[in-house]
């Protein structure tokens, strides 16, 4: 379907009345019932019934970093990250690499790969239970699994290779050292990041199953902020339908009750939100809260519990779990306590109609207690008190608005639109919504510092510009995409194709370009505010083709000119295609230069080399010395590439050798040099 001229049939099927009160749809995700593993091998961690989570008994696991010693977590299961939930443990290491890492169970090494990104250097290992331990971010791997990847390696003459071995070609005992830590990959500090996942590859909390005296806590999770948002066009938040933050004046002290001395005047469907941390004893490092469970009126309402989360794909649900939008404007991560639409996770328990949403009636009380907890069930408590008041226009003066204006912005389905009025009348004026040679009057819900406040619901319709008192704003959004089905979207000079899953809830869809120079240009695609759940497939059609096609691909781009390599796939009409992640802007630059590299020096008898590409980014290396492969190790967090201690499989270091460098466009740098 293309929405190039569909963003207004709503108007004529629905006329020009606005929509009130029109529902928000919910989408409930899959049953997550999968058939489970009925082996009996180990009876003490027997694996789960379909839909269920695994019972493990405690202590079946051995801590992997110093076990039986106090050890401390930089990252706990859960935590919020920018563009995911943490999948499992993040174990310190003292700040140095190289700490001996030990299987948790008796199992079999089902896995290892090397890579400069993501888990870096990671090992898997399958235990008779029909779970998975995964080790990331490891500088060296141990034993005959580690000289079969050496050999396979080798055998490719690449370092980033990855590796599937069948069950019991690589036994392992618990307590065996499998791997030395290390800082590889995208991590930021040495640690081991450890994981507990099922066959399904959903990651488990190690911490919810017991049994780890190396890690400590009785300390509480931290209360930081709660907020209630409307989510309906007939809610209100104090008489207004903005989200409100309630922040305390003194941070509380874990495990110490807040109670909210205010009662926050309500009406219609709202949601509540919520913004905390967890400490474990010994660090001070922040860390996520794994339970907010919700009761109203003394009943239970709502729970999540971020115990167990599906990957990859999951993860990802961290920007629908979060009011995203308001993260990136604002800085401050709230959770929402409501299954938000396109959320199909399975960690709430919310048993009521609205999954965690609360209508809040006229005349009516309710008592709201927020609880936050931790692994360990240390806990603190919220406590605040919503009034159920009827919305009724209200209108405040400001002297300092002196001439009309007037501004919009998109909240869910619905317009809100904020005119600037001067007039002194007991009512605001109306807002003309225009399409075409048509028009629609919209009342003032409320007037605020001489600023009328209008809604609309924009499933309606879209309308083409609003005018107020003089002022005319276009409305700068295409197009309805909505979600949960493939749809198309086409201009002269963009096309778009989203999948069913690539939004989270609908979208009102704006796209630009701007011409800069012949054959280029600046396009604009939606709003980074607003999350991708699965990727969306993205074709530029530039004005010309640029000349060099086979170096020129897709970045995207900051007006500042920062740029980041995308890439993407040309066609015989000129036109380039690439997946995207996220909305942004973009630009078709040409590489045209080859990366560039130095010997940095050779320590302990081993060679460095420092590397660089301006555009594109490295795509491959290779070193030979006497014209034979010697393997080479690349950690982009410094860029260097350096050779192996523990390879006993190439060419000694001395001689003629050759780094050869090629980048993602093509463009390739030979350097000569004598070891």
């Amino acid at each position: 379907m293309n929405n190039k001229q569909a963003p207004f049939r709503a108007w004529r099927a629905l006329g020009w009345a606005v929509v009130w009160g029109l529902a928000l749809g919910l989408r409930p995700g899959p049953a997550g019932g999968q058939e489970a593993d009925t082996s009996e091998e180990r009876r003490a961690a027997r694996p789960a019934p379909a839909g269920a989570r695994p019972a493990v008994a405690p202590g079946y696991f051995l801590f992997p970093i110093a076990p039986g010693k106090q050890s401390f977590l930089a990252g706990s299961m859960g935590e919020l990250r920018p563009n995911h939930f943490h999948g499992g443990l993040d174990i310190k290491t003292g700040g140095g690499v190289n700490q001996p890492v030990y299987a948790a169970a008796d199992g079999y090494i089902s896995r290892l790969k090397q890579s400069s990104f993501g888990y870096g250097n990671v090992l898997y290992i399958t235990h008779p239970n029909g779970l998975t331990t995964v080790y990331g971010h490891l500088n060296e791997f141990r034993g005959p699994a580690a000289a079969e990847l050496l050999r396979r390696q080798y055998e490719k003459q690449a370092y980033e290779v990855e590796l599937f071995f069948p069950k019991d070609q690589y036994p392992v005992r618990r307590g065996e050292v499998v791997a030395l830590s290390g800082n590889t990959g995208g991590s930021v500090g040495p640690h081991l990041h450890w994981e507990v996942r099922d066959a399904q590859d959903r990651q488990y909390n190690p911490l919810q199953w017991g049994g780890f005296a190396e890690i400590q806590d009785h300390i509480a999770p931290t209360f930081q902020a709660f907020a209630v948002e409307p989510l309906g066009i007939e809610a209100r938040v104090d008489g207004r339908f903005d989200k409100k933050v309630f922040v305390p004046r003194l941070q509380p002290a874990p495990g110490v009750a807040t109670i909210w001395p205010d009662t926050i005047a309500c009406f219609g469907t709202v949601g509540l939100l919520v913004q905390g941390f967890d400490r474990f004893d010994g660090v001070w490092n922040k860390n996520g809260v794994q339970r907010v469970a919700v009761k109203v009126n003394g009943q239970p309402y709502y729970e999540h519990n971020i115990d167990a989360v599906p990957f990859p794909t999951g993860t990802r649900q961290v920007a629908n779990f979060l009011d995203f939008q308001y993260q990136h404007v604002q800085g401050r991560p709230l959770q929402k306590l409501w299954v938000d639409d396109g959320n199909d996770l399975a960690m709430y328990t919310a048993p009521g109609p609205g999954r965690g949403r609360l209508t809040v009636e006229a005349g009516k009380v309710y008592a709201v207690d927020v609880v936050l907890a931790d692994s360990y069930n240390n806990q603190t408590a919220l406590h605040f008190v919503l009034r159920g008041q009827a919305p009724a226009y209200f209108k405040t003066r400001s002297g300092l608005v002196k001439r009309p204006a007037l501004r919009y912005e998109i909240v869910r389905n619905l317009l809100k639109a904020v005119a600037a009025d001067p007039d002194t009348g007991a009512v605001g004026g109306n807002l003309l919504l225009f399409k075409g040679n048509r028009q629609l009057e919209v009342r003032p819900s409320y007037t605020a510092g001489s600023e009328n406040v209008y809604l609309y619901d924009l499933r309606a319709g879209l309308p083409d510009s609003l005018r107020f008192g003089g002022v005319t704003k276009r409305f700068d959004r295409q197009a309805l995409i909505p979600a949960g089905q493939e749809t198309s979207y086409s201009t002269a000079r963009v096309n778009l194709l989203f999948g069913p899953q690539t939004l989270f809830g609908n979208l009102y869809l704006s796209t630009s370009f701007r011409p800069e120079g012949p054959g280029s240009g600046f396009w604009t695609v939606g709003s980074p505010a607003t999350p991708l759940y699965y990727p969306l497939r993205l074709t530029l059609k530039p004005v010309a083709p640029p000349a060099d096609l086979r170096r020129s691909a897709i970045y995207a781009a900051t007006a500042r000119g920062g740029r980041a390599y995308v890439g993407g796939q040309w066609d015989e009409q000129g036109q380039i295609t690439a997946v995207v992640k996220q909305f942004g802007s973009y630009r078709i630059l040409a590489d045209v230069k080859a990366p560039t590299g130095s010997l940095a020096g050779r320590p302990g008898r081993q060679v460095l080399f420092r590397v660089g590409d301006d555009m594109s980014g490295l795509a491959s290396y290779q070193l030979l010395v006497g014209g034979r492969f010697r393997l080479l190790r690349y950690e982009h967090k410094n860029a260097t590439l350096f050779t192996v201690p523990t390879d006993t499989l190439g060419p000694r270091l001395r001689g003629p050798a050759e780094l050869r460098l090629t980048d993602q466009a093509g463009n390739e740098r030979v350097i000569s040099l004598t070891l």
